[in-house]
């Protein structure tokens, strides 16, 4: 995606598909709490024909790039022309109005929650590296209806009755919009391990169960999956009553500066970990898991043809 590419989406669909919608609408303008922070009345406002947005508490705005910087805390345009063609919906969008001006939102007809069993899903979860029996215990799946098909997708769910959706062909979420907090029963915690999507959270359940079979201890400490690094501020306060946070973050430089927002707010009083290095040379824990999963086949693959050469060998050779 190219700079123009980008600036021709729909603020109002991009946030969207971050799960926000609009408030109210005036005129050509629409107005959202802010995807910047925590308020409670409406001060950010999208002009529809300009396609600009500005935030009045902060005195910002701009185009989509614009917004994207401050969503994603860079600079670096390549990245965010990235994030932002990760995040726009790729379902077709369809059109609801607020009187006569409309805009854009994917559609999420007849949508049904079930438990996760769609063999298509299931076998794209095991492409990525996935215990499918650990997935199916975190997830469901999402069954709903777009311009008249079907369509299903993996949904995890967030705190606040919100799912983000995946299947082979997109990513999205159900409004709305928020971070997963998976609390362990009895006593409290002391430790939480924050992700930033479900794929890595899900890729750690994967290699301890892998290391540990027997007694995996999932139960050891706490989880926040953030659904978005934009979403750091949000777990911030539940982050609070934690003595060590383990970050896995992706390897790049939204995954630095998310780390460096948890610091400056609790370095002085938490134990803050960067697990990254554990995952050095991938770009997140997922891509790890399916690098170990490759390595050990090829390896395997290595020993059987020696085998075969070996034992092809004429009887009286010796080594």
């Amino acid at each position: 995606m190219d700079i123009q590419t980008a600036k021709q989406i729909r603020i109002a669909d991009f946030l969207y598909s971050l799960g926000h919608s609009p408030v109210k609408q005036q005129g050509i303008n629409l107005w959202y709490k802010s995807p910047l922070r925590e308020e409670t009345e409406p001060s950010f406002k999208i002009n529809t024909e300009r396609n600009q947005w500005y935030d009045f508490a902060i005195g910002k705005g701009g185009n989509i790039i614009a917004l994207a910087q401050e969503l994603y805390y860079s600079d670096y345009v390549p990245y965010l022309l990235q994030k932002i063609e990760e995040q726009t919906p790729h379902i077709r969008p369809v059109s609801f109005s607020f009187g006569k001006q409309s805009f854009s939102e994917p559609s999420f007809q007849e949508l049904d929650i079930v438990q996760l069993t769609s063999p298509a899903l299931l076998a794209y979860l095991q492409e990525r590296g996935i215990n499918t029996a650990l997935a199916k215990r975190e997830c469901k799946e999402a069954r709903f209806t777009h311009n008249g098909k079907r369509y299903f997708a993996i949904a995890f769910p967030n705190i606040s009755g919100g799912y983000e959706i995946r299947n082979r062909y997109f990513k999205g979420c159900i409004a709305p919009k928020e971070i997963s907090h998976i609390r362990q029963s009895g006593k409290p915690r002391s430790a939480c391990y924050v992700f930033e999507g479900f794929m890595d959270y899900l890729s750690f359940l994967t290699l301890r169960l892998e290391s540990c079979p027997q007694s995996p201890d999932f139960d050891r400490q706490d989880y926040i999956v953030l659904n978005s690094v934009a979403n750091v501020p949000k777990a911030l306060y539940p982050l609070g009553s934690y003595e060590r946070i383990h970050c896995f973050f992706d390897n790049d430089r939204a995954g630095m500066e998310a780390i460096q927002q948890i610091r400056k707010e609790y370095d002085a009083t938490r134990y803050i970990r960067d697990a990254s290095q554990i995952y050095s040379g991938c770009k997140d824990l997922n891509e790890y898991l399916q690098k170990r999963i490759a390595d050990r086949k090829e390896q395997a693959q290595s020993v059987k043809k020696r085998n075969d050469t070996l034992s092809k060998k004429p009887k009286g050779f010796r080594l």
